[in-house]
């Protein structure tokens, strides 16, 4: 099963490399990104200043076709910076292909994976390090913090410190973390094949499964913190809420055989949240007015709607694609 889902997926990988030395291993940190000058700045200025050994660590921002100014953004990084590495990947339309185009340059034998926008503590890489090589782990996902852009709580941002980021939740019911907290050895990537490049969502899902069934080591660390600006506005959330629903229906599409996922004709996903799981599930650690509990339930139920409409969608496109075919 693994050399199939591998061969569909990509390019050989050269031999995993283990770089060591008195100071630990090479690391390659990979940053996909689009159409996000800010965000890809942000994230850099975070990554670039590490207490990790300089010489032991690399960067690749890879930009996936922008068509703004993140490229100067990175090609300004990579001039100032000797480990910064700009990358393109302008073939695949998707943040799987544009972490495979770093993959394919990586050297280190730890790949870590942040999201542009994300920031790290100065000493997040030496703690991962630590941690993967004290407990022997082959993939591993930390925790991740969301806070309200320039301080400012909506709504929506706070639905995201609610319910965001369950990347424990995540590992221990579904066998994944999601890419943007995800630190895995190039020898994962040797033995299974790297990310699927045509899911566009779910691609962490259903790496994260061929990683547990091929018997490698996987971990969540709560103590190592990363850090996410919250989506503060209910239009972000109800597109990442689609973009989530359609890769649900991609993942059905291409492996059914593997995920038992529900039919996107499922009366009950597009009907509104039950108000009574609802309260009980967000009043187990706070107290919400009456009015911002309707407002939190109303953003949570449409979600739940758009995402199923997503999956409906691309089950259709999918369906429509094969009778033309």
């Amino acid at each position: 099963m693994y050399g199939t889902v591998a061969s569909k997926m990509l390019f050989p990988l050269p031999a995993t490399y283990r770089y060591m030395s008195s100071s630990g291993p090479l690391v390659s940190v990979i940053i996909p990104v689009y159409n996000d000058p800010r965000g890809i700045e942000l994230t850099l200025e975070s990554v670039t200043g590490q207490t990790y050994p300089a010489d032991n660590y690399e960067i690749f921002a890879v930009d996936n076709n922008s068509s703004d100014d993140t490229q100067k953004i990175i090609q300004r990084y990579a001039d100032r910076y000797e480990k910064v590495s700009f990358l393109l990947e302008d073939k695949i339309q998707s943040p799987a292909a544009a972490r495979n185009r770093g993959i394919e340059h990586a050297n280190g034998s730890i790949l870590t994976f942040i999201d542009t926008d994300m920031t790290v503590d100065a000493t997040w890489l030496t703690s991962l390090v630590e941690t993967l090589e004290a407990g022997g782990h082959d993939y591993m996902g930390c925790a991740v913090e969301t806070y309200p852009p320039e301080g400012r709580e909506t709504i929506a941002s706070k639905y995201d410190s609610l319910f965001a980021f369950p990347m424990e939740d995540y590992l221990q019911n579904s066998k994944f973390v999601g890419t943007g907290c995800l630190t895995v050895r190039k020898e994962v990537f040797n033995t299974i094949g790297v990310f699927d490049p045509h899911l566009f969502s779910a691609e962490d899902k259903e790496f994260g499964r061929r990683v547990y069934e091929a018997g490698f080591n996987q971990h969540f660390e709560p103590a190592i913190t990363m850090y996410h600006p919250a989506r503060s506005s209910s239009i972000e959330q109800l597109k990442k809420s689609f973009r989530i629903g359609r890769g649900r229906g991609q993942l059905r599409n291409r492996y059914s055989d593997r995920f038992e996922l529900p039919s996107p004709f499922h009366f009950r996903d597009y009907l509104p949240l039950k108000p009574g799981w609802f309260h009980s599930r967000i009043n187990r650690t706070n107290e919400f007015s009456t009015q911002k509990f309707v407002a939190l339930y109303l953003l949570a139920s449409t979600k739940k709607i758009v995402n199923s409409a997503g999956s409906l969608y691309e089950y259709l496109r999918d369906s429509a694609s094969s009778l033309v075919h």
